[in-house]
């Protein structure tokens, strides 16, 4: 399993993270199942919302009911959690951050969250609210880094102009198919091509020169939520029999194929899985080092129905 270090700390993390969205009617002994498949895989990083699950913190809940760890065994994982979504809108104030991670701490049963990130861009934000929150969560012990989801390079800037703590991460939509992100600057300045329209405001390389690390969510959707690219052979027949030969050569799947081609870029971008399979677990692990060269990188990019010029 490949690590990354995030700049400036001393947090060395898998560049998988397990995602735990979907976990809420999973049984103890499953859940501790799928935790440890992902820990035996190499992979220390856990990612939380305190909206995922049917009620407010329901999946963390059922993470901390099920999963307990030794001081010891605590210091080796990270677990991360997002706060900002209230009530179907978004929500940065300072009340809101500081009751969403006290209902996580006490929900995950653990004293600290190693990151904490805000979900989704709430256009209300008043930035100096923000800042007092990490503050008091700081000072507090309560959240060790903070970092964002979903949110532009100038929504970032306006966070840090008033915060004390720097942005770690941000958490975006990212797959061989959903690639805009990665798309748009291939394409840069193309008149009449739809795929030079830069829909994230050059998120990648902000994230690059910003030492941000990208945290790619839905790596296998096909869309926004219209199901995956892996065996759909209707709409995506070159991708899928390109990613059968690229396992075959490899010794892996095409899940772990497509998890590749996110783990070799160089900005070093961590995947987050939402399975609650253990055997697509492990799949994806087997991905996290899979050296893809540019041809094998860029073919994948092309079969997907991306251009490059």
């Amino acid at each position: 399993m490949k690590t990354i270090t995030f700049p400036g700390t001393d947090l060395q993390a898998s560049n998988i993270i397990l995602g735990l969205m979907r976990i809420q009617d999973m049984s103890d002994e499953e859940v501790r199942t799928l935790v440890g498949t992902a820990r035996d895989a190499g992979i220390n990083f856990f990612d939380h919302a305190d909206v995922y699950g049917s009620t407010t913190h329901g999946c963390e809940a059922r993470f901390g009911e099920a999963v307990t760890f030794t001081p010891s065994e605590r210091e080796q994982v990270i677990i991360q959690s997002k706060a900002g979504i209230n009530n179907g809108y978004f929500d940065f104030s300072k009340g809101h951050i500081l009751e969403a991670v006290d209902g996580s701490l006490a929900a995950l049963n653990i004293d600290y969250l190693d990151i904490l990130l805000l979900h989704r861009p709430d256009t209300l934000v008043e930035p100096e609210e923000v800042a007092e929150a990490f503050d008091a969560l700081h000072a507090s012990g309560k959240v060790r880094h903070f970092g964002v989801s979903n949110q532009t390079p100038l929504q970032t800037e306006l966070l840090k102009r008033y915060l004390n703590q720097p942005i770690l991460v941000n958490q975006v939509q990212l797959s061989i198919t959903h690639a805009s992100l990665v798309a748009a600057g291939i394409a840069a300045n193309m008149a009449g091509l739809d795929q030079s329209i830069d829909r994230g405001s050059g998120i990648l390389d902000y994230a690059r020169l910003n030492d941000i690390t990208l945290q790619a969510w839905s790596p296998f959707q096909k869309g926004f939520f219209d199901g995956v690219f892996i065996g759909d052979r209707v709409a995506y027949p070159e991708l899928n029999d390109l990613l059968d030969q690229l396992a075959k050569k490899y010794g892996v799947t095409p899940t772990g194929i497509a998890v590749a081609w996110i783990t070799r870029h160089p900005a070093n971008i961590q995947v987050v899985l939402g399975t609650t399979k253990p055997e697509r677990v492990r799949d994806s692990a087997a991905g996290s080092e899979i050296p893809l060269t540019r041809e094998e990188w860029y073919g994948l990019f092309k079969a997907a129905g991306h251009i490059v010029p």
